[in-house]
This record gives structure tokens, sequence and C-alpha cells, in this order.
């Protein structure tokens, strides 16, 4: 069985977001992003809700950033991955190799993470909250940025108790601190 890893870049006091939702704090140096695409490179499914797939999806057509051999390669493992958005609101998918369901199943979660051949993503805390209280997500990959931003979007779930065991970790010369947590 593969795992199913959440992982985020978030500020030292816990969060991905601030409380007008900006997160440009968090925007990774070329070292800490040739580091993600290598944890990312063996992902074969990314499983979003809206905001965060709305947020991702730029990567399909690279618009707007400046373009460098990591961004590429990321670009590259993100349009190479299958994606499943799970949303409400959203009318339609507009990325290739993308599924929308309309409710996040934990059934059919689970019975994914039996049956594929590759590692399954969850992007977004709202959604993998979700995971984590079904007993889902099997690691979390933190990346802890030297700031505090003092409220927002919380990188993990405020109301599911989480026992998590550290498998490794890396500090940056920028400050960021990976950990690598499993959960259970």
């Amino acid at each position: 069985m593969v795992n199913l890893n959440f992982m985020a870049i978030c500020s030292l006091d816990g969060y991905v977001a601030d409380a007008e939702g900006n997160f440009d704090w968090a925007a990774p140096d070329e070292k800490v992003h040739a580091f993600v695409n290598d944890l990312e490179r063996d992902v074969g499914t990314y499983l979003f809700g809206r905001r965060m797939y709305e947020t991702m999806s730029v990567w399909e057509s690279m618009e707007g950033f400046d373009s460098s051999p990591v961004t590429d390669d990321y670009g590259r493992i993100w349009r190479g991955a299958d994606k499943i958005v799970y949303s409400t609101t959203l009318p339609a998918p507009t990325t290739a190799r993308t599924r929308l369901e309309r409710t996040f199943d934990p059934e059919a979660v689970r019975a994914m993470k039996m049956s594929a051949a590759q590692d399954i993503s969850i992007g977004g805390p709202t959604l993998a909250a979700h995971a984590m209280s079904a007993g889902l997500v099997d690691e979390c990959h933190l990346f802890l940025c030297p700031i505090s931003i003092g409220g927002g979007l919380r990188a993990l779930p405020a109301t599911v108790r989480l026992g998590l065991h550290l498998v490794a970790e890396k500090t940056f010369d920028s400050g960021v601190i990976y950990l690598r947590y499993r959960l259970g």
C-alpha cells in the first residue's frame, strides 16, 4: 500500500496563510523548492480542495513564473500526476488529468490507497483535516518558515489529536526547517 502524505509550508506558529489569506511569506527559495520537487517526484495523484487546486493550477501553464530549472522541474512533476478536486462549488476542472468529486469519501480514498502504485499527496489543510480525522494520512511533511504571523489558516487541524513520530529533519540556510512525521 502507498502512503497518503500531507505537505505544508507554514509559519513557525503553525499557519499556512495569514488572517487575510496571504501566503507570500512562504515562497520557497531554490534549495527548498528543489527538496520539495524530490519529495513530490513519486506522487501519482494529488488530492485538493477547491482553494488549493485553484492556487496550484498555475503550474499547468506556468504563466507568471520566472522560469528556472527548479520551477520547470516542478511544473513537469505537477502536470505528470493525476489530480482529484473535492468541491461543491467548482464548475469544472481547468487542468489536464483532473477529476472533480463533489464530496470527500474516506472509504473511496482508502480504496484508492490500496490500489495505487504511487504515493498520494493531499493538499490544503482543510481537506487534509478530513483525511486525518478518518485516519488516512500516513505522513506529514512540514516546512517551518522563520516567521510568526499570529493567526490565519492552521496547517494542522485544531480539532484532531495526532500522534506524530519524527522520521527526518533538515535545516536550510534560509532558516526553513523541514520536519517529516509518521502519523500513528
